[in-house]
C-alpha cells in the first residue's frame, strides 16, 4: 500500500513545501492539495517547489474539475511540470464542490467531467483531443504520462470512474462504505471492456494519532461536513432510503443545516456540528499507532492501494511522522 498527505494550499508556501519534504522523508510517495483558487493558493505553482525539492513523490490536486480551468490549460500545466520533473504528476479530478461554488457557479455535470478526464489525458499524452467541438493538440509533448484519478460517491459518478478513470478517488475511510463503492467501479469497469484491477484504489481520509479520541475527533470532525456536502447532492438527486446509496452514508446528515466554505475543510468548521461521533470514527483513523494499521490492513483487504492522509489538524507533524516510524514500514514489510 502507498501513502499520500493531502494538505491545503494556505499561505506561506513554503511550509507546504517543507511538509511534503518531511512527508518524503517518512515514505510517503504522494503528496496531494486541495485545488480551491478563491480559498487557498494556486496549487500548481506550489507543485513545482514540491518537485524541485523532493527525489521521487507525486503529486496533484485532490481534486480539481473541469470548470475553472479550460481542459487544454489543464493539461499544459501537468505536462509542463512533467516534462521539467519526469513524469511524477497525477491528476485527481471531481465535479468541483468548493472551487466551483465559492466562485458562484454549480459543480460540472458527469457528462461534462467524462468528457474532460479522456481530453485532458490525450492533450498531457500528446495526443489529439476535442476541447469544446474544436480539435486541439500539444506538438511539444514528449512521452508525457498523466494518470487521471476520479473522486466520487453516488452510483452515476461510480460509474464513469470505472469507465473512463485510472484511479478511483474515494473520500472516506469506512470499511463498508469502501466495499461497496470499489465494487461498483470495478463492475463497471468490467461492464466496459475494462480491466478492473486496472484501476487505482486511493482512499482518502483524516488520520490523528494519539489516544486523546475527544480531541481527535474535534479536529476531524470537519470531515464529515465536508463528506456531507457530496452526500447531500446525492439525496437530492436519489431521495432518501431509495436503495441506490446506502442508508449508512445518508443517515446522519438530516440535522445538516447549510454550509459555510469560508471554514472548509478546517478544524473547528462551526458547519459540522449535526456531525456525530460515530461517524467521525467511522470515516477517519483515530487512536494509537495500531489501531489505524488494524483499519489500513481491513481496507488494503478490500484492494486499496493507496491511503492519502487529509491533514487539517493541529498535529501535522506529528501524523506525518508517527505513519513513518509506526504505520509505513508495516505495509513496506
Amino acid at each position: 500500500m502507498d501513502f499520500g498527505l493531502v494538505l491545503q494550499t494556505d499561505p506561506p508556501a513554503s511550509q507546504v513545501v517543507s511538509l511534503m519534504r518531511r512527508a518524503e522523508r517518512n515514505g510517503f510517495r504522494y503528496g496531494w492539495t486541495f485545488d480551491s483558487a478563491v480559498l487557498w493558493q494556486e496549487p500548481f505553482v506550489i507543485y513545482s517547489q514540491i518537485l524541485e525539492h523532493t527525489r521521487l513523490m507525486r503529486v496533484g490536486p485532490m481534486v480539481t474539475n473541469p470548470g475553472t480551468r479550460t481542459w487544454e490549460v489543464t493539461a499544459s500545466t501537468f505536462a509542463t511540470l512533467n516534462d521539467m520533473f519526469g513524469n511524477r504528476t497525477v491528476c485527481g479530478i471531481g465535479r468541483g464542490d468548493s472551487a466551483m461554488r465559492v466562485a458562484g457557479r454549480k459543480p460540472n455535470t458527469l457528462a461534462r467531467l467524462g468528457e474532460a478526464i479522456e481530453a485532458i489525458r490525450d492533450l498531457a499524452e500528446g495526443r489529439e483531443a476535442e476541447v469544446d467541438g474544436a480539435p486541439v493538440r500539444l506538438p511539444w509533448v514528449r512521452e508525457g504520462s498523466l494518470p487521471v484519478w476520479m473522486a466520487a460517491y453516488g452510483p452515476k459518478a461510480l460509474a464513469l470512474a470505472g469507465q473512463k478513470a485510472d484511479g478511483f478517488i474515494l473520500q472516506l475511510a469506512d470499511p463498508y462504505l469502501t466495499e461497496w463503492m470499489v465494487k461498483a467501479v470495478r463492475d463497471a469497469a468490467a461492464a466496459a471492456g475494462r480491466d478492473p484491477d486496472a484501476i487505482t484504489i486511493c482512499v482518502a481520509a483524516p488520520a490523528y494519532v494519539g489516544d486523546d479520541l475527544a480531541h481527535a475527533r474535534d479536529q476531524c470532525r470537519w470531515f464529515g461536513g465536508m463528506v456531507g456536502n457530496h452526500v447531500a447532492d446525492l439525496v437530492g438527486r436519489y431521495g432518501e432510503h431509495s436503495g441506490m446509496v446506502p442508508d449508512e452514508l445518508t443517515e446522519y446528515i438530516k440535522a445538516r443545516q447549510g454550509y459555510d466554505y469560508s471554514h472548509h475543510g478546517r478544524a473547528g468548521n462551526p458547519s459540522t456540528d449535526f456531525v456525530p461521533d460515530e461517524i467521525v470514527d467511522r470515516f477517519c483513523l483515530l487512536g494509537p499507532p495500531e489501531a489505524h494499521v488494524r483499519k489500513l490492513e481491513a481496507l488494503r483487504e478490500l484492494g486499496v492501494d493507496q491511503f492519502a492522509v487529509y491533514a487539517m489538524h493541529d498535529a501535522r507533524e506529528s501524523v506525518i511522522e508517527a505513519y513513518g516510524q509506526h504505520v509505513i514500514p508495516v505495509f513496506r514489510a
